[in-house]
Order: C-alpha cells, then structure tokens, then sequence
C-alpha cells in the first residue's frame, strides 16, 4: 500500500476534511450582499467554521491534481494522481449543514519500461460516497449556537464547529492489475465505512484579515480482500490512520461593491501525520510519516459563487522509509487545488 493514500481516494479536501480534508464542500462558501464582500475569508482546502444559511444548498466541485517525483525511471510509477469531487450540502438550521460529495479517481502510472518489475497500473472510476454533518457555535459572552441572522459585527467573533461523517462503501475494492494482483492503494473504495471527525476554529483579527484551524483524524477498518496472485486465500488490510493541523489565514486583497466581486489571498500550512499500512497485522514499509505542506492560493467571489486555487508543495516531511515511497503523500513535486461552488 506504498502508492497513494487511502484518504485521497476519497479525492481531497478536503474534506480531507474528513473526507478528507481534502474535500470539504462548504470551504469558501460566497456570500450574499455585503455581508459576503466584507466578512470574514476562506482558505482554499482547510475546512472554515462557515456554515451554510439555513434552506439554501450549496453544489460544489473541485480538483486535486497530484505530480509526482520520480524515484525508479527503470521501473513504472506513479506518474500522477487526479481526485475529482462533486458534492451538495444543504442548511437545515442555522447552526446545522449536511453534506454529500462523489468522488471520482484518475490514478495514472508512468509508462512501463522493458524489464519493469511494476506493471503499469491506471485506475479510473467513482469512488466510496461521503457523507458529513457538521455543527456551529459562536462565542459571544459564553458559547452559543449560531443564530440565524448575524450582523458584521457578530461574524468578526470567534467560530466554531464540530463535524463528523464517514464513507459509504460503493467504490471496487478489489481491482485487480493484468497480472491479477491487488493494490488496495489502487482501488476505488475501501471496502468498509471509515469514519472521520474535527473541529474548526474562525476568526476576523481585523476587517481584512481572517485566522482559521482545523484539526481532523480519521479512521479505517480492516477488510478482507479477494484473493490474487499472490495470496490464494485472500489477505486482511488496513490503511494507517490520518491526523491533521491544518493552519491559515486569509486578506481580502480587492473588493468591488458595485460588481459583487471580491478577491482573497491565502496562505495555509497543513500538517498530516499517516500511521503504518498493515497487511494480516503486520506493518508494511515503505507507508507512513509526518509532512508539512504549505499551501498560497487565491479565492474569487464573484454574486453567490466562488473560486479558488492553490498550490501545495512539501516544505518538509520525516516519511518512515521515504526512499521506497514514491506515489505517497509527501513525495509530490506539486498538487494543484481548483475547485468552484454556488449557493442557490
């Protein structure tokens, strides 16, 4: 399970969050009015304390495009990974938001050289859908669940929420390469629900500028995969959990009144820490480790949308044996974030 973490065949985003984090689909939700052009700011993957007004839905899609470095040009590799994520959420209450995303996977290897050890290995198709509820607080004088109606002056006091959610086992654990092994790395669901939980913290330090946290872990189960080449009986795996700081702040750079057109600069550090891959409850080399990512982006609303886009690279990482894990998080030369939403 050395190639690309289980977490981003969720796609992420976001959601890590939870879902990963890297996908939530709430992030930089676009204000209506004026309220929307001078509150507070958005990274582009973090999850915010935002929530969504109560009867309006949010659609939402995003793209986390990962290049990799390569380690073995004699041998194939993990050339690039592509998690698209389409996703709804909806504002039952004020304090209350529900969300939906879909994934959708391109994981795409190098072209196999004669002599290749490692079959070349692409995987297309949808991944587990997510589920994901999420609850807000406010402090002012004591804490207290958002209200319906907050003025400029309520929205520049701190934010909180609590979210927890977790997959739903629809995607192909069990794809097999043409040699007919199983990479669970490769596949496109995990096989059984995982589970994810957080929190988040937002506030406006002044009327430019935004701060915002996320901590987040999420959990795998062991699943019983089919049998191949290699294990005629099938074998138990299980993917090493997830945790996550994640660190931001956000600048209105421009606002237009006139036009409803407001531009934000970001710049957050995201640390993930990845626990060891087992296989019939042995820990695998070559998978786990600490990264700390930073990630500048830019975010544009523009009436009731809004569009972002970063670039996250690894200012540092401490992986477990990180010559022999090519393809995983951390070994990246660059991901590319994009992602778009409107609120109707």
């Amino acid at each position: 399970m050395t190639v690309a973490r289980a977490l981003r065949i969720l796609g992420s985003a976001a959601c890590t969050l939870l879902f990963a984090t890297s996908a939530q689909a709430h992030h930089g939700v676009a204000g209506i009015g004026a309220a929307g052009l001078e509150g507070p700011g958005a990274p582009v993957e973090s999850a915010s304390s935002a929530l969504l007004p109560e009867g309006k839905t949010l659609v939402y899609a995003k793209l986390d495009y990962a290049k990799f470095k390569s380690a073995n040009p004699a041998d194939t590799q993990v050339d690039n990974n592509q998690f698209w994520m389409a996703g709804t959420g909806r504002g039952i209450t004020p304090w209350f938001s529900a969300y939906l995303f879909t994934p959708y996977n391109r994981k795409i290897d190098t072209d196999e050289p004669a002599g290749a050890a490692t079959p070349k290995y692409d995987t297309k198709g949808w991944a587990d859908f997510s589920i994901m509820g999420q609850v807000g607080f406010k402090y002012d004088k004591g804490l207290k669940l958002v209200p319906a109606n907050e003025s400029l002056d309520d929205l520049e006091d701190w934010h909180f929420t609590v979210y927890a959610g977790t997959s739903v086992p629809t995607g192909s654990p069990n794809l097999k390469n043409r040699n007919g092994d199983i990479d669970p790395s490769k596949s496109t669901g995990f096989g059984n629900p995982s589970f994810s939980m957080g929190t988040t913290a937002t506030k406006m330090l002044n009327s430019k500028l935004t701060f915002n946290a996320e901590l987040s872990t999420i959990r795998f189960q062991n699943y019983r995969y089919n049998a191949d080449t290699s294990h005629a009986d099938g074998f138990d795996a299980k993917f090493g959990a997830e945790d996550r700081l994640n660190l931001g702040l956000a600048y209105r750079f421009y606002t237009n009144p006139e036009q409803k057109l407001r531009t934000d600069l970001s710049l957050e550090a995201q640390f993930l820490k990845i626990g060891r891959d087992r296989e019939n409850g042995i820990g695998q080399t070559a998978t786990g480790g600490s990264i700390l990512y930073l990630l500048p982006g830019i975010r544009v609303y523009k009436d009731n949308m809004s569009f972002a886009f970063g670039v996250k690279k690894a200012a540092w990482t401490r992986l477990n044996e990180a010559g022999q894990q090519q393809g995983s998080e951390g070994k990246e030369k660059y991901r590319l974030i994009f992602s778009a939403s409107t609120m109707i």
